[in-house]
């Protein structure tokens, strides 16, 4: 049986080894204040729900980069500049090099994160969906399957929490279509990849 903290069935090729949470979710040893800066103090105020826009679906076709592997497609036509829905995982202020789930929520210069008094070094506040997500860590990178992204990540605010959402671009996204944003160039050469010209 599949992992799960939350109430809600599970999507459909949910895997069995993630666990699948619908509202934003805090690490334990992420100092008060820093919660507090991202509007998750007394956790995610602001349960989500499966995105109607989306499905997972295993990839099969052998000149896709993730052949074999999960994408995120459109079950209908997703107008331009259109919340898709958002990025979710835990949210974290520690290193984790080894995941490739984790986004940068937040970073704090240092003399920020010393008027909070957290720290006299700068901070990074990441979210990561290597352990628990919802179906947005599906989202591939659009180098080698396409010219460019049909949909980008974007800060926003739900209630007073600020999250990661998942927006269609400005063509939109064609009913059956992958899901494509770009991962940037940072991610691939921290990962000595060569993809696109990155």
């Amino acid at each position: 049986m599949p992992k799960k903290t939350d109430t809600v069935s599970l999507p459909s090729g949910w895997p069995m080894d993630i666990i699948y949470i619908t509202s934003q979710k805090y690490a334990a040893e992420l100092p008060f204040k820093l919660k507090q800066r991202v509007g998750g103090v007394e956790g995610s105020k602001t349960e989500g729900s499966k995105s109607a826009w989306v499905a997972i679906q295993v990839i099969s076709a052998p000149s896709h980069p993730a052949n074999g592997q999960r994408g995120l497609f459109a079950t209908r036509k997703i107008p331009p500049k259109t919340h898709i829905l958002d990025y979710l995982g835990e949210v974290h202020a520690d290193d984790r090099d080894d995941s490739d789930y984790d986004l940068s929520l937040l970073r704090l210069s240092t003399s920020e994160a010393v008027s909070m008094g957290v720290s006299d070094e700068p901070i990074s506040i990441g979210l990561d969906a290597q352990q628990m997500g919802n179906e947005a860590r599906f989202c591939n990178d659009y180098r080698g399957i396409a010219e460019s992204p049909n949909a980008e990540f974007k800060d926003h605010l739900v209630g007073d929490e600020l999250r990661i959402g998942v927006f269609s671009g400005p063509k939109g996204v064609g009913k059956g279509k992958e899901i494509l944003v770009s991962y940037g160039k940072g991610w691939w050469k921290a990962r000595n990849e060569d993809w696109g010209g990155v």
